[in-house]
């Protein structure tokens, strides 16, 4: 019984959910940063489809999941899609040379110390990384997912943003 609760346990947490109850005013009220250390008022991107995740560089799935992300940028960038990577970390300059030598192709933003708040705020009660969040045009929280997410996962997200 114990192992039948631990693995819905774990399967909540790796699932793709609708995100409907979710608000996503704590987003688009935050103050980043860009790889420069520049304050980067996130509605700026209200109105556009966004694929928002939230990672850091010492995080493995993370690591994985960046190539799935630049690759998800290139497909829709035509159509107005904006992956926007959020990085919990401090210090801009790490987080930069990282960038290049994954050949991010997408937004990255730190979150400095707010990061864990706002991942909280957007229905990550755990905390955990890699956490996606997906916003349409009407700036609506479609999906949110904690764990990577797999290609099939991110052309579904990029649907749902787009639509």
């Amino acid at each position: 019984m114990r192992a039948f609760l631990a693995l819905l346990l774990l399967l909540a947490s790796f699932s793709v959910t609708a995100a409907g109850a979710v608000s996503s005013a704590p987003l688009f009220a935050a103050t980043l940063f860009d790889l420069d250390d520049k304050p980067v008022n996130f509605a700026s991107y209200k109105g556009k489809p966004m694929i928002v995740n939230f990672w850091a560089r010492w995080c493995g799935p993370c690591r994985v999941e960046i190539p799935e992300l630049v690759e998800i940028q290139t497909k829709y960038k035509a159509r107005g899609l904006e992956v926007v990577g959020l990085n919990i970390e401090s210090s801009a300059a790490p987080v930069r040379d990282f960038s290049k030598a994954y050949d991010v192709n997408y937004t990255v933003l730190l979150t400095r110390e707010k990061g864990i708040d706002l991942m909280r705020e957007l229905g990550n009660t755990k905390a955990g990384l890699p956490f996606t969040v997906v916003v349409n045009r009407r700036g609506e929280i479609v999906k949110t997912k904690l764990g990577a997410m797999k290609k099939a996962e991110l052309e579904s997200a990029s649907a749902a943003a787009l639509r």
